[in-house]
């Protein structure tokens, strides 16, 4: 297991640096920088224009751009982000947090939900209950994110009022309340962007995990399993679940890549201070050294995923292990 590590972690650290390397090329070969894009005043003084150019290294020739950039990644700084004025790793340290825990609990919610509910189908295949349960897993797997997210807003915050529409917390009331309540008023704003994401990734789940449970049920092991007189409960939980959990990892292994990827929009619909809404204003702004962290902490996240489902792989399955 220590040499699968290994090897794991050395081409985790390859993909980086190749993802890290062509998207600082595809930025700076696109029109516009951060200067430009910032500083849009007419009237701003050309001499203010060429020192904060200079100050951020845009007049010096690509290849020297490019290896003081991966001098300043290895330092762990990703540069300096014009539009914040401050480096980009404090910018990152507090936006990160924010989407980590919306992911965290997504994929916890999500993860939970769909692996019963594709418990539940295939224990009532063709039955009334595993139709209802393929059409609303369908309706949710076919929808896009960012009109979901329009819809939760509309009719849970604004229609129902039943939870707050934009924010991490309230802004009047937080300051004056108790340690109890202000992690319930976390939570409170947390419902609906976690929520979104969660049935995004519940149905795909569900799916997967009905069809795989499906197939193994006509495994020897499962018939040898209900021939020794187990009751159908015992079957399902204790031998064909475990063995019907490989998809289902595989899916995992994807799933924190495409949570960071659609928080863009559900945190730019509920205003959650977050990657995605920064990456939206980094796009606007040009800002390149944020638009690479953001591309470099993805793929780190796909890395991680991936390695996660390896040693979880090996978990559920013991001939991985024995390879």
């Amino acid at each position: 297991m220590i040499v699968l590590l290994l090897r794991r972690v050395a081409q985790g650290v390859v993909i980086v640096w190749l993802v890290a390397t062509l998207t600082f090329l595809l930025l700076h070969a696109a029109p516009g920088d951060p200067v430009s894009a910032t500083l849009t005043d007419p009237l701003t003084p050309p001499a203010v224009r060429e020192y904060w150019v200079h100050r951020l290294g845009l007049d010096l020739p690509l290849h020297q751009q490019y290896v003081h950039y991966l001098a300043s990644v290895a330092g762990g700084g990703f540069g300096f982000s014009f539009p914040h004025h401050q480096p980009v790793s404090a910018v990152l340290a507090e936006a990160l947090p924010n989407t980590l825990l919306l992911m965290g609990v997504a994929i916890a919610v999500a993860f939970s939900a769909g692996i019963v509910i594709g418990v539940v189908q295939a224990r009532r295949k063709g039955k009334p209950v595993d139709w209802g349960l393929s059409v609303g897993s369908l309706f949710f797997y076919s929808m896009p994110d960012f009109w979901l997210a329009l819809m939760m807003l509309l009719v849970f915050a604004y229609w129902l009022r039943l939870f707050p529409a934009s924010g991490m917390f309230d802004p009047v009331m937080y300051g004056s309340m108790g340690p109890w309540a202000r992690a319930g008023d976390r939570l409170w704003h947390l419902v609906l962007p976690a929520a979104t994401l969660a049935l995004l990734v519940t149905a795909a789940v569900a799916r997967f995990q009905r069809s795989a449970l499906l197939e193994v049920a006509r495994a020897d092991f499962t018939r040898t399993a209900r021939a020794k007189g187990l009751d159908e409960r015992s079957v399902v939980w204790r031998h064909s679940l475990r063995n019907a959990l490989l998809p289902v990892i595989t899916l995992l292994g994807l799933a924190l890549p495409a949570l960071l990827g659609g928080s863009v929009f559900v945190e730019s619909v509920f205003s959650w201070p977050g990657m995605g809404t920064l990456t939206v204003n980094a796009i606007s702004t040009r800002d390149y050294p944020l638009l690479t962290a953001v591309v470099i902490v993805t793929s780190v996240l796909v890395v991680l995923g991936n390695l996660i489902a390896d040693f979880l792989y090996a978990w559920a399955d013991p001939r991985v292990r024995l390879e």
